[in-house]
């Protein structure tokens, strides 16, 4: 399984930007695609974005033309841009991986997960 730790969140007025970062690790040696989760208080888990090996990508409508999802294959990496952000947007964020050998009928179907990290954006 892969190993999955986040970094960036932090606490950010609405406007403002923050940029999260993932980075992967393990036995495994082909992750075919990365992606980001988040659980807003009181919600359920919501799929914000994620990216296949090849550059596919999808977006949620809610954060269409606001995020950026990139991804680095050689370091194993996933990266979350976040601009304009709206207190709508705190949650906590969870970097997702799937490994080649996993069988994904839709974007939604990631076998591992981080263990999250905090956004809060403020009004």
């Amino acid at each position: 399984q892969v190993q999955l730790v986040e970094s960036g969140g932090g606490l950010v007025q609405a406007g403002g930007s923050l940029r999260l970062s993932c980075a992967a690790s393990g036995d495994t040696i082909c992750i075919s695609a990365m992606g980001w989760y988040r659980q807003a208080p009181g919600k359920g888990r919501e799929l914000v974005t994620a990216i296949t090996s090849g550059g596919s990508t999808y977006y949620a409508d809610s954060v269409k033309g606001r995020f950026t999802i990139s991804r680095d294959n050689a370091k194993k990496q996933v990266y979350l841009q976040m601009n304009s952000l709206k207190p709508e947007d705190t949650a906590v964020y969870y970097c997702n991986a799937r490994e080649c050998s996993e069988v994904a009928t839709s974007w939604l179907d990631f076998g591992s997960w981080g263990q999250g990290t905090q956004v809060t954006v403020s009004s």
